[in-house]
């Protein structure tokens, strides 16, 4: 009988090789952001890059480049469901830019047009949310553990192959994070024996307090949905109000691990009400009315918050979508600035900074 040992090198050497064989009626008024210098080293200027269903037709990166960004964050997905501790990836069944071979290409092609990656590996769950997931044995909590370290690890390798400047070893796991330390300790340890890279985790907004293994990592990492402001359309000054508690708790605990805060996912919807509960949203969206300016309002007060603070090590907008591949029906109201308002806020800030990481 196959060990899991045994499989997860199989696996490895399966992905190994295929990578390497892979070669509104309101006006919108732009002004010019004021960055105080104490923020002297260049934040992420990233997007959260959707893998596409298909290869590439064009350069995908000419666009990022109009607006300046500078990083991509490269997500393929595992997929669970809570009444089975295991997570399945099957290559061939899913998107080409969620196959290995689209995976490496993405890279190569990022590498090539100067942009810094993140390789994201994330886990879909059919039937609830990552943060809710928990097994009532032991013998259950090992299995899924066991599990993802066959998903999570060959992608470390596939990273470090491919010089890959960054790698996240999970997304907002809230439960595992808080009852299996341990465990989170050990599979950061195996990853850094297998690659060499900055390496993070990325913590839902109301859960990296809880974590305890920062001190493990590179950066403390935050998907910052924070609910901010419930109206339709917030302004700008009432939206970097609301921002005033959450930023002071995060420059705080920054100090307290010496770490710097990268916003491994950040957005909102084009939507009325886009600057509170995004994730209510999401399972109405059809119903929601378009609001491209509330978005880039959203946007603009993110980025007048955060841009002059040293602590604050940028992030990645979700989300891009490559030549418009891959999205789900719906881009006039997704979180995608493309095409929108939130685009000119997004170029602005972009352009506007200096250095190098």
């Amino acid at each position: 009988m196959i060990t899991m040992r045994i499989l997860g090198l199989l696996v490895y050497c399966f992905l190994y090789h295929a990578c390497e064989t892979t070669n509104t009626n309101h006006t919108l008024t732009i002004q010019s952001p004021q960055v105080e210098a104490a923020n002297t080293i260049k934040p992420i200027q990233g997007v959260s890059f959707v893998a596409p269903p298909r290869p590439f037709r064009d350069n995908p990166f000419t666009p990022l480049k109009e607006i300046g960004a500078d990083w991509i964050s490269v997500i393929p997905y595992g997929f669970c469901s809570t009444d089975k501790p295991i997570v399945r990836y099957s290559g061939k069944k899913q998107w080409w830019g969620e196959r290995v071979e689209g995976i490496c290409e993405t890279i190569k092609l990022a590498h090539a047009n100067n942009f810094k990656v993140m390789l994201k590996p994330q886990v879909f769950y059919h039937d609830g949310w990552p943060g809710s997931m928990e097994f009532k044995t032991e013998e259950d909590w090992l299995k899924w553990e066991s599990s993802y370290e066959q998903f999570i690890i060959p992608f470390a390798r596939i990273a470090d192959s491919l010089n890959t400047e960054m790698f996240c070893i999970g997304t907002e796991f809230d439960k595992s994070t808080q009852q299996r330390n341990k465990f989170w300790i050990k599979l950061i340890e195996d990853i850094r024996i297998v690659y060499k890279g900055k390496i993070t985790y990325a913590a839902n907004w109301n859960e990296y307090e809880h974590i305890r293994f920062w001190d493990k990592l590179d950066f403390i990492g935050i998907n910052a949905y924070f609910p901010l402001v419930n109206k339709t359309e917030p302004s700008i000054k009432n939206l970097l109000k609301s921002w005033d508690s959450s930023k002071g708790k995060m420059a705080q605990f920054s100090s307290q691990y010496n770490k710097q805060i990268l916003f491994t996912e950040y957005g909102y919807l084009s939507v009325d009400r886009c600057a509170f509960n995004n994730w209510e949203l999401e399972g109405r969206i059809e119903e929601c009315k378009i609001n491209q300016q509330a978005q880039a309002n959203a946007l603009e007060a993110l980025y007048s918050s955060f841009y002059s603070e040293s602590w604050w090590g940028g992030g990645f907008l979700w989300k891009w979508f490559p030549e418009m591949q891959g999205h789900e029906g719906y881009l006039e109201r997704d979180y995608t600035p493309q095409g929108k308002k939130a685009e000119l806020i997004v170029k602005k800030w972009f352009h506007s900074q200096t250095g190098q990481l």
